[in-house]
């Protein structure tokens, strides 16, 4: 359904309203990937590796410098679930308006039908059918993102990029908000691209996953072989810091030393080359590509394997 290729989003650097700098934040560096109907891709990485910029320029939010995104069918819907259900609903208004204005921004209803439409979604995400004319002060946060997701689905979506969709709510409450993500993908045949920072939750959620690192996608698997073989050491990395009731907590061989790369200064080589424990000579100087191990739906940027 979507195909992603080469993405590039650089945005410039204001030092001040005077200053006449080039410099540049590299937020994407050549992404690449596909979506099929009815799968879910997520992509984990670190706070600053990416996601969300991803995420808006293939909404269109913040346009790509450079690359393709195409969507087969070409009217695809695409839609959002935003990070924070407080801050994501419009206080003066109603939970029927709310929920059904994508609808009615799109000409897909009438004012007349509205409320039962409304209804309608309410039941779908869990909630009262008569809760319409209450206002998002009177739910609880995992209510509000029930209503955030209806708002998301209403249109009919191919496609919904849930950005964080968890990060904000109880630990009680995030299992019934991804098991009706998952409700909602089996009847409603919907595509998801699912960004967050904790691996844990990508890999229930996820059909591939790929993971994010300033700006690169460094490995990308399906979750089983993504969690018991991981190639990339920066995946080593997010799997070791993984808790896991009832046996050991895995650690990393190496110790990670090191700083966060440059995002304005990019260095030649590999973005991790400053804290990776197994890195080689080649990694500082030249840049290794996305490329599929021994299993072809295995795919690594490093040159412990390239």
């Amino acid at each position: 359904m979507l195909t992603v290729k080469d993405l590039v989003k650089h945005f410039p650097l204001k030092a001040g309203r005077f200053s006449s700098s080039e410099e540049k934040i590299h937020a994407l560096n050549g992404v690449s990937f596909t979506l099929g109907k009815k799968q879910t891709l997520g992509i984990v990485g670190e706070s600053g590796c990416g996601k969300s910029t991803l995420a808006k320029a293939i909404l269109g939010i913040k346009p790509a410098d450079s690359g393709s995104i195409t969507l087969d069918p070409p009217d695809t819907r695409m839609q959002y679930i935003f990070q924070d259900p407080y801050l994501s609903l419009d206080p003066k208004m109603q939970v029927k308006d709310i929920i059904t204005e994508p609808m009615t921004a799109a000409g897909m209803i009438t004012k007349k039908e509205v409320v039962k439409e409304a209804q309608r979604l309410l039941e779908l995400v869990g909630l009262p059918k008569d809760w319409g004319t209450k206002y998002p002060h009177e739910f609880s946060g995992g209510q509000r993102q029930r209503i955030c997701i209806g708002r998301a689905i209403s249109s009919r979506p191919g496609i919904v990029i849930c950005d964080e969709p968890v990060s904000s709510l109880d630990v009680s409450i995030q299992s019934q908000i991804l098991n009706l993500l998952l409700e909602l993908q089996d009847k409603l045949e919907i595509s998801y691209i699912f960004i967050a920072h904790n691996i844990a939750v990508v890999l229930y959620m996820s059909d591939i996953v790929s993971v994010m690192y300033a700006g690169y996608i460094v490995e990308s698997a399906n979750p089983q072989e993504l969690y018991a073989d991981p190639m990339h050491p920066y995946t080593k990395l997010l799997l070791s810091v993984v808790p896991e009731i009832g046996k050991n907590k895995r650690i990393f061989e190496q110790k990670i030393t090191g700083e966060v790369p440059d995002l304005i200064h990019m260095e030649a080589g590999c973005p991790f080359y400053s804290r990776c424990p197994v890195h080689k000579d080649v990694c500082r100087t030249a840049i290794p590509q996305l490329k599929p191990g021994e299993k072809s739906d295995h795919s690594c940027a490093c040159w412990l394997y390239q």
